[in-house]
This record gives C-alpha cells, structure tokens and sequence, in this order.
C-alpha cells in the first residue's frame, strides 16, 4: 500500500530537526510517531471495550465496590500502606 504524505512546511522543519536530535531520519521518525500514536488509540480502545464489558457485568449482577471504599483504598495505598482490596459485593 502507497501512502503520501504531505507535510506543512513549518511541521517538516520541525520534524527534521527532532529527527536530527535522534540520530536518525525524517522518514523514520514519522513512522515511529504514527506507531505510537496507533498503538496509542488501540490500547484506549481496549480499556474502554474493558471498562463496557465491566459496565454491563456490574449492571447484571448487581455487585460492585463503593466508590467510598475504592478511595480509602487508593489513599491507604498511595500512602505506603498495603490495605486490603475491598470486595465486590450486591449494590442495593
């Protein structure tokens, strides 16, 4: 597959000189960003498939873990402690 690319004048400059810093070429450089960038959005579709898929089990069965308890978790956690992870459990 062919694929052209046109380039604002100004973002090739850009482009160059960055590539320059890297050692390596204009061409290779924005290959490297477009991959980053692709893998980039695929893995921010994953976690938002993920998060549907949880979503739509949590409205199912009815469980969850208090967003209350998920905090306290969090904090005690960034804190240095080592809490124990709250349970799911039926949400009325």
């Amino acid at each position: 597959m062919a694929v052209s690319l046109r380039v604002p004048p100004e973002m090739k400059k850009k482009v160059e000189r960055l590539a320059e810093a890297q050692d390596t070429t204009a061409h290779a450089y924005m290959l490297k960003a477009i991959r980053d960038k692709v893998e980039a959005e695929e893995t921010r579709a994953a976690f938002h498939a993920e998060a549907r898929r949880r979503l739509a089990r949590m409205k199912k069965d009815g469980t969850g873990i208090p967003i209350e308890e998920v905090t306290a978790y969090f904090r005690e956690k960034a804190a240095g402690g080592n809490p124990q992870r709250p349970r799911a459990r039926k949400i009325v």
